[in-house]
């Protein structure tokens, strides 16, 4: 590429860690954010609250890949900050992250408040003050910005650089983004995998591949890690249910309001037509989450060839016995008075803010409950903290004995595992001329680098944070 084009990678997120994903790519004076994520380990936050490493009315563009809060919830911070440019994503994804965002807005507001009258009560100096890191105000600000667009379709970013959405097989209408530099008859091809997804999973799509990059930027979630198949993880998921039920106790799932959620449902559905269990009340108390499912219904077009032939049977797993949708606050709170047995899911799916924190207090004492979490759990969150099994956990500002049953499972995780992320990067054809392993924990990006490097003799880089990389 002749000498004058140039082209620079900094990292300011998801680097040896695996949320706050946000990318920023200069091609000479144009500067393109891809994904704009919130940090969501405890000792990472600070990065959401101090100054942010570029002035947000410098960026031409932001290309999100999907909703989740790690990848599009710093946005209406960066809105409040000055950035008035277009936000490119898919047409589920603009949808969806308009219920997340005012969610997320929600959530931190009752928390601050919340948080305000604990640190009052105990006279505690709070590291921030007591006030939400955005508003629902300032979500609603982000929505005129969102561009939606459809996988494939080529975006025109100006100056020779074009952009296009590839389907990630991750969550509903997620996307991997390939940025194309060209100039004159010379070009540069970059890949952000974004969350790659898993192949033969239920509802949507196998993920994209590519058979040429010069440049990809690759998660690595579970990049030390093999998950079990989806047959096992039925029977593990059965196993779990009719213990807990015989118990007499509930089980309770934190959950993601997107993909995660409805993956439950879906297995639960799978398992209750199969009479694998028996009838059970399941509740669903996410408001986001119902809103989300009801996304989902009206983007049919995007799912797969065995969720189509269950809707032409006219079944759905987002309607069957049992199942209800809470979204009153004060119903919510009822259900911690449930003995059991019955089904609580609820956000947030590492147990970060949300309804989920008053039913993991209400159960978590309880031999005869069951805590399940159906995925993967960042350090620093309540539940990796609950995982990791203490003799008592903090949930609330009050602290309470560990007794339930815990149990982490992974076959529900809609991230690519080991294998499958190398099948991802292995589909090149042709070296790229760089690697970077990122949205993983330290261990995990280093395996999954060191793998690549050993098997195919690529380079690959596993960034830090702050990190900025010269590319050809």
């Amino acid at each position: 590429m002749p000498v004058k084009t140039r082209m620079k990678l900094k990292f300011l997120g998801a680097s040896k860690n695996v949320t706050g994903s946000r990318f920023l790519l200069e091609i000479n004076e144009k500067k393109l954010l891809i994904d704009c994520g919130l940090h969501q380990e405890r000792e990472l936050k600070e990065r959401d609250w101090g100054p942010f490493p570029v002035a947000p009315n410098s960026i031409d563009a932001v290309l999100l890949t999907h909703p989740h809060l790690d990848h599009s919830g710093f946005l209406p911070k960066l809105v409040r900050l000055g950035y008035k440019n277009p936000v490119y994503c898919t047409a589920a994804t603009a949808d969806i992250v308009k219920v997340m965002l005012l969610d997320s807005a929600k959530i931190q507001m009752i928390d601050a408040e919340n948080k305000k009258k604990r640190h009052e009560k105990k006279q505690i100096k709070a590291p921030h003050p007591e006030i939400p890191l955005y508003t629902t105000d300032d979500a609603e600000a982000c929505f005129p910005l969102l561009s939606p667009l459809k996988y494939l379709q080529k975006i025109d970013l100006g100056d020779g650089v074009t952009a296009r959405f590839h389907n990630a097989g991750h969550v509903l209408g997620a996307a991997m983004i390939e940025i194309l530099v060209e100039e004159k008859k010379d070009w540069r091809r970059l890949v952000f995998s974004g969350d790659i997804g898993r192949w033969d999973r239920p509802i949507i799509h196998d993920p994209s591949t590519f058979e040429q990059a010069d440049y990809v930027i690759t998660e690595s979630t579970y990049g030390e890690r093999s998950l079990p198949p989806g047959e096992n993880m039925l029977a593990e998921f059965v196993e779990i249910v009719k213990s807990t039920l015989q118990a007499g106790g509930n089980l309770v799932i934190p959950s993601f309001a997107l993909e995660r959620a409805q993956d439950i449902l879906y297995y639960l559905f799978k398992a209750l037509d199969a009479r694998l269990i028996p009838p059970v009340k399941v509740y669903l108390d996410s408001p986001m989450a119902a809103d989300i499912t009801e996304i989902f219904r009206n983007h049919a077009e995007l799912f797969d060839d065995e969720m189509k032939a269950l809707i032409a049977q006219q079944k759905t797993p987002f309607h069957f016995p049992g199942l209800r949708f809470v979204h009153d606050a004060e119903e919510s709170k009822q259900l911690t008075t449930i003995k059991g047995p019955a089904i609580i899911i609820a956000g947030s799916g590492m147990a970060t803010g949300g309804r989920i924190k008053f039913h993991l207090a209400a159960n978590i004492s309880r031999p005869e409950s069951t805590v399940m979490f159906a995925g993967y759990q960042a350090v620093g969150t309540l539940g990796r903290n609950i995982v990791d099994r203490p003799e008592e956990v903090r949930i609330l500002g009050d602290y309470y004995p560990v007794k339930a049953r815990v149990i982490q499972i992974h076959g529900f995780s809609s991230h690519a595992d080991r294998e499958q992320l190398l099948r991802w990067n292995y589909a090149l054809k042709q070296p790229p001329r760089q690697i970077f392993v990122v949205h993983g924990e330290e261990e995990a990006a280093h395996s999954l680098a060191e793998t690549i490097r050993r098997e195919k003799g690529w380079q690959v880089a596993v960034p830090g944070y702050l990190d900025e990389y010269e590319l050809d």
